[in-house]
């Protein structure tokens, strides 16, 4: 019997998209959201499981299926009939964390096989970034045909980020964002990683503080019509539409909410100003990998995390 590849996907959406386009091969849908919540290296051990199950029952009031998730990943367990292993995930930071756990967990059951990479991103005559679901089949046809073969130093730049964000030094991520590689988005998802901890001068993260500028300068009706603007104008991080909701959630201290209107109060003006430090009234236990959100701050001038004064050892 012939070898097929095995394609793992970025979710069900476009799982479905490679059955419509008859795509040959066996599909595994990663179903995670691994920018957000505490992880560890071993991925889908026991005890990552736990913390997972832990985090989104937590933040999300989800009951995570991890039995769903089992499922999935016990098409790993046996990778005699396939011929290659092909990624598909998006430009942004929410694909590529969990792109490099995938990769980890490739690595740790020792599977060797051709590792290839379809990314989407800027498209041709676009001038936005595209996700994979938004390609028509031609386009996304192309893309797979131009498939990125990952080198070994790409695999071990992969492993390494997914240990440093599982880790507690997430400064180390900085020499390599100037490290080239097949990961053409890596550097960009890095940096919107490293801001998504609190600015030393307002204690926001860069998109809170977007959120903040929308209210300020749009005409917005309603928190729905915030998440609509939020998730269109949100760079590189790629969040859906339950994690936005949640950040709006907890800035709503900056609101005036009236019927048909959402607007600043005075501490939304002063948060968008940068006129004081909001970091402790904000603070939401949220843990990026190894880290504590609110245990650092991301000081731009010199362009790296600093524990913050309550945290300092």
């Amino acid at each position: 019997m012939s070898k097929i590849p095995l394609h793992i996907t970025n979710g069900t959406v476009i799982t479905k998209y490679l059955d419509e386009l008859n795509i040959e091969g066996e599909k595994l849908t990663w179903q995670e959201m691994l920018c957000e919540g505490p992880t560890i290296r071993k991925v889908y051990s026991d005890e990552f499981s736990e913390l997972r199950k832990t985090f989104f029952s937590t933040f999300y009031d989800v009951d995570l299926d991890i039995s769903e998730i089992n499922l999935e990943l016990d098409k790993l367990n046996d990778t005699n009939n396939y011929s290659e292993i092909v990624l598909w995930f998006e430009y942004d930071l929410f694909c590529h964390i969990n792109m490099v756990a995938v990769i980890s967990l490739l690595q740790q059951k020792k599977i060797d096989l051709p590792l290839y990479l379809v990314c989407s991103g800027r498209v041709s005559k676009s001038k936005n970034l595209k996700g994979l679901a938004e390609l028509n089949s031609g386009e996304l046809l192309q893309h797979y045909s131009d498939k990125i073969r990952l080198t070994e130093e790409d695999l071990d730049l992969a492993t390494s980020v997914w240990g440093i964000y599982c880790g507690k030094d997430h400064n180390l991520f900085k020499p390599l964002i100037v490290k080239s590689s097949s990961f053409r988005y890596m550097s960009n998802c890095l940096k919107a990683h490293l801001e998504r901890f609190p600015e030393t001068k307002s204690g926001l993260s860069v998109m809170e503080r977007n959120i903040l500028e929308i209210v300020k300068t749009k005409n917005i009706k309603s928190r729905h019509h915030l998440l609509g603007y939020a998730l269109n104008y949100q760079g590189y991080y790629g969040y859906g539409d339950m994690q936005i909701s949640r950040i709006i959630e907890n800035l709503n201290i900056f609101f005036i909410e009236e019927e048909h209107s959402i607007k600043l109060n005075r501490k939304g003006h002063e948060a968008s100003l940068g006129q004081h430090n909001f970091s402790q009234e904000l603070d939401s236990k949220m843990v990026f990998g190894g880290v504590s959100k609110f245990k650092f701050q991301f000081n731009k001038k010199e362009n790296k995390l600093i524990k913050t004064i309550r945290n300092v050892d």
